[in-house]
């Protein structure tokens, strides 16, 4: 790049060149320089991207309550606005793998919302003087809060948007087929051998029921990812917020997002430990162990056709073979296992990271 396609922005460290196209300032720069692994693919997903917005859109609200400039206010939350919506995706470069308090982030959130929001203002980027990132976006406000927090707010939208009405949907699916194979009767098997008779229904029945418990374990997992760390700042005693921040920033991102979200009752353990996303993703895990069991005896049914099981007849949905025309497998029930066995490797990881935390703070989450 030519000099005239940088900026230079300031933080705490001095000067350093930015892109002239990107909202981001230094501290973003400086992760971006220092945490250079894996590339784009290991970009902070952008659901949580979204739930940051989201944080930094009820906290602007929140602190215009308490003495911000409403138009600086106003400016941050119209900001925030277009983070929710991922229209400013592309200035969000940094990876996973960063420092543990997710500091790089939570800066990155706070240096493009100040710059955009200094563009809503008219002012010119790195203007500090009009919208500061720390002082303005960040106020009452600490990486030690805010990611935890963020975290919480885009599990329970994933979870609420995409995988419980999935879940519901392939269960729903299974309840249709429980019906219209009620009467055929089938041998059943216990370790791999002939067992007694059954009908494929009541066979199916059994998913039906796993697939409902499955549902339920994880509305029940995601109730404690309710309660907010925010306003517990630094190490969980709240300092530098206002009395009462904590709550008000939980009825605005309830507000916004229209999932009742509450306060921690005790920041120091909302801070400390993330017992609840260890939580949550064990449920995740179950349903995992649950259509990985569901996948493999449907492809195991279907096996075949001439010299296998040969009791269910699966879709074509691609040819299965590079060697053996006509062959075809069972691809959605493999694809299926896959996502299961990655599934069940992130609970692992989780639980690894979740029982490292030291103090005041879990950095490895």
């Amino acid at each position: 790049m030519t000099s005239s396609e940088f900026r230079i922005e300031r933080d705490t460290f001095g000067e350093l060149n930015v892109p002239a196209d990107k909202l981001y300032g230094a501290q973003t720069q400086r992760s971006v320089l220092n945490f250079d692994i894996g590339g784009p693919r290991e970009r902070m997903p952008e659901p949580l991207i979204k739930a940051f917005g989201v944080l930094k859109k009820a906290s602007a609200q929140v602190n215009m309550t308490y003495g911000l400039d409403e138009k600086v206010g106003n400016a941050i939350i119209k900001a925030a606005d277009e983070v929710i919506e991922g229209k400013l995706l592309d200035h969000f470069p940094l990876v996973v793998f960063q420092t543990g308090s997710g500091t790089q982030t939570n800066m990155n959130v706070n240096e493009v919302i100040a710059n955009r929001a200094i563009q809503i203002l008219g002012g010119q980027l790195g203007d500090k003087n009009l919208v500061h990132p720390n002082d303005h976006v960040n106020m009452s406000q600490s990486s030690n809060d805010t990611f935890p927090t963020s975290m919480h707010i885009a599990a329970v939208v994933e979870i609420n948007k995409s995988l419980i009405p999935a879940m519901t949907l392939l269960r729903d699916a299974m309840a249709e087929k429980e019906k219209s194979f009620q009467h055929i009767i089938k041998i059943g098997r216990t370790h791999l051998q002939d067992a007694v008779p059954l009908t494929l229904g009541q066979e199916f029945s059994g998913y039906v029921t796993q697939l409902t418990l499955g549902i339920q374990r994880v509305e029940h997992a995601t109730k404690n990812l309710l309660k907010l760390a925010q306003g517990g700042t630094a190490v969980g005693t709240g300092l530098n917020t206002r009395k009462g921040f904590d709550e008000k920033v939980a009825k605005a991102i309830a507000d916004l997002t229209k999932y009742p979200f509450i306060t921690a009752p005790n920041k120091f353990e909302a801070l400390a430990a993330h017992d609840a996303i260890v939580e949550a993703h064990g449920a995740l895990n179950t349903v995992a162990v649950s259509l990985m069991k569901i996948a493999n005896d449907i492809r195991y049914l279907g096996s075949g056709p001439r010299c296998g099981l040969g009791e269910l007849s699966l879709p074509e949905n691609e040819p299965g073979s590079s060697i053996m025309p006509g062959k075809v497998n069972p691809t959605q029930c493999e694809a299926m296992t896959m996502v299961c066995a990655q599934v069940m490797g992130n609970n692992t990881t989780i639980s690894i990271a979740g029982s490292n935390g030291q103090f005041e703070v879990s950095p490895s989450m």
